[in-house]
């Protein structure tokens, strides 16, 4: 083969290259958008958050996923997605209650090491021959970081005897005493950090209660930290009526051997810089092993709900006094930190910066939500406040907030926060004023709110929010995927169009020179 069939074989060969390239750069992208999305996920109407049945959030709708194929394969990667251990059971045929919607999934094929559902094979998305009577459901073995429900005691004569009532879908309700027994009342003491079980009292002893009868059949084992991870019948599923609503007497807290304990800087005393008291001086404890746990522990002592976060490296600010404490290991249900694995007083290898922090979901934690937008992370935005939801006022509401609802929302983040008629307004009941925010917390809980309070928002209108959907996040992603192949194949052409430039040129020229040489062997030879 010649130059000229060289080069043109080479030409033809990069094009081909580079057109490959450019489409498999763009494939690859859209591949890895594709496979990286993780779609929200969550079992209801189960005992805890780490039971029941499966529903998975698509298309800004919750729905099911049928028993068709359901093993424990599939109920292995959903218990991973949630952080709840390892899969116990499988069960189907609408084990945990007939959902409702859309069933979104069918013939559910995991291979068990998957990070999420979504990851799995299945049907098309919306592609089932079932019925809600087939909802598939998982019973995972641990709990995941989510708060348990929080949990009060009513009508007693202290705050360590009453009622037994728990908080769902944000509704105080009672609880059944069907097969409600000491080892029920000692993880509800636990709870509270209201010191051991006393008795486990039915038949209404402390009073009948009103609204829902949430929980029955109550099962735990005594050694949970929270009634809402006790095995139960699904919220709300009882065979009772309130003169069978269940009470507990706890001891009151013995606190002669505790330590003295405060959280610092916070904007509440349910969240902060962990200070403890000793040799009459305040000091702070070092961040080394900090976790969940230990959080656990300062949360029921201060009788300050559930532990939600651990911060470390002084997210509330480093303190000025000794470092007390260092390595603290908590079980996670000890009433009090003395009851912890602590270190010798004084002995660290720390600094301030490493102070370790607690958030405690407090006795009226803020949750918040939006409303009137067109999806689920975009609209008013609204505040569970003294048990009633409110608007928050605008008049101070920035980016800096705004990222911090998005983030509790498990949106994307903030893009704008709409004023006027862009979102609709608030029906002019009082909005919460003092809400301020550095924009790092992962939870509104965690924002200033020291002059929070219920005012008429003379200076503006109710506060909204667009955050970033997962939807629009593969939409950007689609978009850089497109330039990168476009930018790929403009990169092959003007190769190509330089080869094709310096082929012709080749092809015009190397044919002559045989002629020429050629010619002069022909010459020398008839001279000869």
């Amino acid at each position: 083969m010649g130059f000229s069939g060289r080069c043109l074989l080479s030409l033809h060969s990069n094009l081909a290259g580079f057109a490959r390239a450019g489409l498999l750069i763009y494939l690859a992208c859209l591949w890895d958008l594709v496979a990286s999305q993780r779609v929200p996920l969550r079992l209801s109407d189960g005992p805890h958050h780490c039971a029941g049945r499966v529903e998975v959030f698509y298309e800004n709708q919750w729905g099911t996923v049928c028993d068709d194929y359901w093993d424990l394969e599939d109920a292995g990667v959903v218990c991973r997605q949630l952080d709840c251990g390892t899969a116990l059971s499988a069960p189907g045929a609408g084990h945990f209650r007939a959902g409702s919607g859309p069933i979104w999934l069918d013939d559910v094929n995991c291979m068990g090491t998957e990070d999420a559902l979504s990851y799995c094979r299945m049907k098309g998305w919306g592609k089932n021959n079932c019925h809600h009577g087939e909802d598939a459901g998982v019973v995972c073995s641990g709990t995941a970081t989510n708060t348990p429900a929080h949990l009060r005691l009513e009508n007693g004569p202290s705050r360590c005897a009453g009622r037994v009532e728990v908080l769902h879908h944000h509704q105080w309700g009672t609880v059944c005493d069907n097969g409600w027994s000491l080892a029920e009342a000692v993880v509800v003491c636990r709870q509270l950090g209201c010191g051991t079980a006393v008795s486990a009292l039915g038949l209404a002893h402390f009073g009948q209660g009103s609204g829902h009868i949430w929980l029955d059949n109550v099962n735990c084992t005594g050694t949970e930290a929270a009634l809402s991870e006790c095995q139960a019948r699904p919220w709300g599923s009882n065979s009772c009526d309130h003169r069978e609503d269940a009470g507990v007497v706890c001891s009151e807290p013995d606190t002669s051997g505790q330590l003295p304990l405060r959280l610092a800087n916070g904007s509440n005393s349910c969240l902060g810089r962990v200070e403890v008291f000793h040799n009459q001086k305040w000091g702070t404890v070092c961040d080394d092993t900090w976790d969940l746990h230990d959080a656990a522990a300062v949360c029921r002592q201060l009788g300050c709900g559930m532990a939600l976060s651990a911060p470390s490296s002084a997210h509330f600010g480093p303190g000025s006094d000794p470092i007390w404490l260092d390595g603290v290991h908590c079980k996670g249900t000890e009433s009090a930190l003395t009851e912890c694995e602590l270190s010798n007083w004084g002995e660290h290898n720390c600094g301030h910066s490493e102070d370790a922090g607690v958030v405690c979901s407090g006795t009226d934690p803020l949750q918040v939500r939006v409303q009137d937008g067109p999806g689920p992370c975009a609209g008013r935005v609204e505040v569970l406040y003294n048990a009633t939801w409110h608007g928050v006022c605008g008049s101070r509401w920035t980016l800096l907030e705004a990222g911090v609802v998005c983030r509790q929302l498990g949106c994307g983040p903030a893009q704008s926060v709409p004023v006027g008629a862009q979102l609709s307004r608030e029906d002019g009941h009082a909005l919460l004023e003092g809400l301020s925010c550095r924009g790092t917390e992962l939870l509104l809980l965690e924002c200033q709110q020291r002059e929070m309070g219920l005012g008429p928002c003379r200076q503006g209108s109710a506060a909204s929010v667009v955050c970033a959907e997962q939807k629009d996040l593969i939409q950007s992603c689609s978009v850089l995927a497109g330039l990168l192949s476009m930018g790929a194949m403009v990169c092959g052409t003007l190769l190509v169009l330089y080869l094709w430039t310096r082929c012709g040129r080749w092809a015009g020229r190397s044919p002559d020179k045989p002629l020429k040489k050629e010619t002069e062997d022909t010459r020398t030879s008839s001279e000869a």
